[in-house]
């Protein structure tokens, strides 16, 4: 039987370094830690799991708190998040939370998990905090509350303010929202970028062409279907999802994108630049946001220090759904 003294050997390091090396620990140098990722896969060497939770008293797994996983969103988020967490040691349990079954502390706390990545934190949610009381580490990605932790998101009320910028400067006046929730930080502060990039141009956004909801594509479309009656000209969306719903009422209705109505998503997720939809959106790094949150979450596991919020910057990304009003 291979053991991790022979990985040691053939890496030229000591065999307690493997053993960090293979379980992430951050206090391990990149170089050091490839070099006997290397050796043990020469030699097929496989950890034994069960021997190191009984050495360590640790589970080396991580649960992940998603909302519906029908989301297409979700997907690109959770894969590289899981392999980035294989990569440092760590296996993936994954927990999906409904708005009619929140996740409970109890069912994270129950020592099965070494700590836990929020994907789908409200506002108002008392899971941090009480995570944070009982000492399991966590750290936020995506979205996050105005509390303290760890967090790995991208700059959203940026992103706001960037499609407002561009929708103005393309002429359009007539402009409509449809956000996500106000209870989330996504909903709320891509909202707020966006009101505040148009303020400072001299554009109102007015209550009666904006709608909220769900980050799904029955928000988009029925957002859609009610906007089309103001005559708007643009509307940017809370996310992709929205936004492929906004597009298809506005195809169903005969409606053109853009020569009559342009439309903007956010998020940049693979399908935003399928030809079907050309969206325009505001992209980020979605793996490196998720590679991130493994990182932090797991220095965090491992003692940690300050807290810390890694923040990505947005960018445009423009295709086929924004153009100057007809």
């Amino acid at each position: 039987m291979i053991t991790s003294h022979d990985v040691a050997r053939l890496a030229g390091v000591s065999q307690p370094t493997v053993s960090r090396a293979l379980r992430g620990d951050p206090r391990v140098a990149l170089a050091t830690r490839e070099k006997v990722v290397r050796a043990a896969s020469t030699l097929g060497y496989v950890r034994s799991e069960a021997g190191r939770g009984l050495v360590t008293r640790s589970s080396f797994r991580v649960g992940v708190v998603v909302a519906d996983l029908a989301n297409p969103f979700f997907p690109h988020l959770i894969g590289p998040l899981h392999d980035e967490l294989g990569v440092l040691g760590y296996r993936t349990m994954v927990f999906t939370e409904r708005p009619d079954a929140p996740i409970a502390a109890e069912q994270l706390l129950d020592g099965a998990i070494d700590g836990v990545v929020l994907a789908t934190s409200l506002l108002d949610s008392p899971l941090p905090e009480e995570l944070g009381r009982r000492g399991l580490p966590f750290v936020f990605l995506n979205r996050a509350t105005d509390g303290e932790g760890d967090a790995s998101v991208v700059d959203n009320e940026a992103g706001g303010e960037l499609v407002a910028a561009r929708m103005v400067e393309m002429g359009h006046r007539r402009i409509g929202g449809i956000f996500g929730p106000a209870n989330t930080s996504t909903g709320r502060d891509r909202e707020v970028g966006f009101r505040r990039g148009l303020a400072a141009a001299g554009v109102s956004l007015d209550e009666e062409v904006v709608r909220r909801g769900p980050f799904e594509f029955s928000t988009g479309f029925g957002g859609m279907v009610e906007l089309l009656r103001s005559e708007v000209t643009a509307v940017f969306c809370g996310n992709d999802v929205i936004a492929f719903g906004a597009l298809d009422a506005a195809r169903s209705a005969g409606v053109g994108v853009p020569s009559a109505v342009s439309v903007v998503g956010f998020d940049d997720i693979p399908m935003a630049a399928w030809e079907a939809f050309r969206l325009t959106t505001v992209g980020h790094d979605l793996r490196g946001m998720a590679v991130a949150a493994a990182r932090l979450l797991v220095e965090r596991i491992s003692g940690g220090g300050p807290v810390r919020r890694v923040v990505l910057e947005p960018r445009l990304v423009e295709r086929a759904t924004l153009m100057p009003p007809g």
